[in-house]
């Protein structure tokens, strides 16, 4: 079931372009029915959506509020000034910036604004959970700037395997001096105790950047602690667990760090700000406000921990041990040391269930076949799905993977067994704009 609003554009589409609507009509059909279970993905309201597709998208504005390059600008300014203070409200901060266009973009205008080629920074190995930009050797990060790296508890015995080793960061940032100590991250599932990184930088002198790209859904909601005061600057993503358009934000009480970001972003990597996804951030702030968003972000947190524990009972192992937040990293050669992330994904995909193969914390296989998938619960939630549908979840991830065990045979059976229960399941549960998604939005 697709929503009224969207047929109406694909027919408007359709008339002016057959081919390129065709490929509308199947994404639209995919992911009405499919499961989605990449963590950074989620379902915006209609609301969102239409507002990145609206008159704004003509409008140049290079510059900011007040200070623009082009003329006819008045609505430019208002509406960003419209999403600035609602982002600094959703966040409790004095300053943002709405203008990045992805949170990429945004870590590198931090990065721009406080460091000098070459400067060192701290952040966690990427194999273990971070990101590109945060130091990955192809990444401006790696190419740019000296990025040491911190790990994660490895020790089986240990209460916090696989998670944050704060000894471990105090060790590097004591050792390397980081002008720079960066968390936030892409692939883990447990809280972050930003007081504990504040001490740290304090003690070795270095300015401190969450990017909770990830988390800031359930930050803004409350459900994790924030960042701030404890932060000199955040750097978020708006489309993941904060369910809005595809895009970057950055946060700060700074005024220094404020004004310098900005001159980073623009002029320094980024020319005119996409103003039709700026009006879309402002709507999605708007909805993040109302009383429903913590509702639902709260069911996230419960739907995550059902799917892991789920999964826990079929065999498979959750990485250090639970979830605290709206993901998990599935390590999949506990339930059968041939699995890979890389067939987990494929055959998944193939029964209308979406995921990323995803390392596990000191992964032997290669990035492209890894041995565990990266699952969250954000766009499952968006649609309505309660700890029930999600335990039902587990039980068609644990169905397809046994059968492609078996072979071909047994997992073109299953396959087409489970996809026409997930095609039933997903009739239950409409996009966004239906029922019951549309409570989260309406609250």
């Amino acid at each position: 079931m697709t929503h009224p609003i969207d047929d109406a554009v694909l027919d408007l589409i359709y008339a002016q372009d057959p081919d390129a609507a065709a490929i509308l009509a199947g994404e639209q059909d995919r992911q009405a029915h499919t499961i989605e279970l990449i963590a950074s993905e989620n379902h915006a309201s209609p609301a969102v959506v239409h507002a990145a597709g609206t008159c704004f998208t003509n409008k140049y504005a290079e510059g900011y509020p007040g200070r623009r390059y082009y003329g006819g600008c008045a609505h430019m300014d208002e509406i960003e000034t419209l999403a600035r203070e609602r982002a600094k409200q959703l966040f409790n901060c004095e300053y943002a910036n709405v203008q990045p266009h992805s949170g990429a973009q945004a870590n590198m205008a931090v990065f721009m604004a406080l460091l000098e080629q070459g400067d060192t920074f701290a952040s966690l190995v990427l194999k273990d959970g971070g990101h590109l930009s945060h130091g990955m050797s192809l990444n401006f990060s790696g190419k740019y700037f000296k990025p040491v790296h911190y790990p994660l508890h490895y020790d089986k015995a240990h209460p916090q395997h696989e998670q944050i080793d704060y000894d471990a960061v105090r060790s590097v940032c004591m050792e390397h001096k980081p002008k720079l100590l960066l968390c936030g991250y892409s692939a883990y599932s447990r809280t972050i105790d930003f007081a504990k990184f504040r001490a740290i930088a304090d003690e070795c002198g270095a300015l401190l950047m969450a990017d909770i790209a990830h988390i800031a859904g359930l930050v803004a909601a409350g459900e994790h602690p924030s960042p701030f005061p404890h932060c000199d600057v955040v750097t978020t993503t708006t489309h993941k667990s904060l369910r809005g358009p595809r895009g970057g934000l950055i946060l700060t009480n700074d005024v220094e760090i404020f004004n310098a970001t900005n001159k980073a972003l623009f002029p320094g990597v980024q020319g005119g700000p996409l103003m039709h996804i700026i009006f879309a951030k402002a709507v999605a702030f708007g909805e993040a406000l109302k009383p429903g968003f913590k509702d639902y972000q709260q069911r996230v947190r419960a739907n995550a921990k059902a799917l892991a524990a789920a999964l826990t009972d079929h065999g498979y192992r959750i990485c250090s041990g639970g979830t605290d937040n709206h993901l998990m990293l599935v390590d999949l050669t506990a339930r059968n040391p041939e699995l890979t992330g890389r067939d987990a994904e494929t055959w998944l995909e193939a029964a209308n269930i979406i995921c990323n193969k995803n390392g596990i914390p000191d992964d032997q296989r290669k990035p492209m076949v890894t041995s565990g998938v990266r699952l969250g619960s954000p766009a499952t939630t968006t649609r309505g799905f309660g700890e029930a549908e999600m335990k039902q979840v587990a039980v068609f991830i644990d169905r397809i993977l046994t059968a492609g065990l078996k072979g071909e045979d047994a997992l073109a059976a299953e396959t087409e067994a489970v996809r026409k229960e997930v095609r039933s399941l997903c009739g239950q549960f409409p996009m966004p704009g239906g029922t019951p998604a549309t409570v989260f939005f309406s609250q």
